[in-house]
């Protein structure tokens, strides 16, 4: 069985074009926290080699790969030439993915709070017809005191008025809140920052079960169970046919717990 190798981070030197691909430098630090007795890990250089095509398909350039971060799946080689694998370990590029800037997400985060701000602070139209009402009703003239003689006849022709028993309200009972999302959700994301392996992509849920997924959803407007996603570079990692049911009945929000990288 092939080994498997992720990347992330930007490139460290320039890029480098071939006949059918392309090629540029990378390198990543081991985990900081060795097990007892044996050295740290320090930093490993690595090449990495991606079709032109695929490369293409990315929107990178050779200015700006300097300054995204991008996410390489793939797997190790050693069949390649030294003077075109400058560093210790070749890459063989299955996929590649440039991940959101961080900044640019803070920027859109602080835009939507804004927005929600502005929401609230507005009176809504219908606040506004029920004060000019209540105002109204403050001010309605106040009818003049009757003079003592006249209320006297007044008393004598009026029969007396039996009082009605007014019949007591009962509460509405409280509906109970349906649940919005499975249980085990741990956080709830954009589905269009989830990346998939190619290794899923390649593969067919049964169409029964998936079906039943998809009416479990139009019956109660969330998923059975959430999505498993890796911590920081939201690769799936399990539940590729929930994913399958959400691209389908197009959610713009799935629910997902947390796979921790080792």
């Amino acid at each position: 069985m092939p080994h498997k190798i992720t990347l992330t981070g930007s490139a460290t030197g320039p890029l480098r074009e071939y006949d059918r691909y392309v090629a540029f430098d990378m390198r990543e630090k081991g985990s900081p926290s060795a097990p007892k007795g044996l050295k740290k890990s320090t930093f490993i250089s690595y090449t990495v080699f991606v079709a032109k095509k695929a490369f293409n398909k990315t929107g990178l350039t050779k200015k700006s790969i300097m300054h995204e971060k991008i996410l390489i799946q793939g797997e190790p080689t050693l069949d390649i030439p030294i003077d075109e694998c400058p560093g210790e370990v070749g890459v063989i590029c299955f996929q590649i993915t440039v991940l959101p800037n961080k900044n640019d997400k803070e920027k859109n985060q602080s835009d939507a709070k804004k927005e929600s701000k502005q929401e609230t602070s507005a009176p809504s139209q219908a606040q506004k017809n029920t004060e000019s009402t209540k105002q109204g009703e403050e001010q309605a003239p106040v009818s003049q005191p009757v003079a003592k003689e006249e209320r006297k006849d007044t008393e004598m022709v009026q029969p007396e008025a039996k009082e009605t028993p007014v019949p007591e309200k009962k509460a509405a009972p409280q509906k109970k809140q349906l649940p919005t999302h499975p249980k085990g959700t741990q956080d709830i994301v954009n589905f269009d920052e989830i990346i998939v392996p190619e290794a899923f992509s390649k593969t067919r849920p049964n169409p029964e079960k998936t079906q039943k997924v998809i009416d479990f959803v139009k019956r109660t407007g969330y998923l059975d169970e959430p999505l498993t996603i890796e911590k920081g570079s939201k690769v799936l990692k399990d539940g590729y046919r929930r994913y399958v049911v959400a691209k389908t009945v197009k959610m713009d929000k799935v629910p997902v717990v947390y796979e921790y990288q080792k």
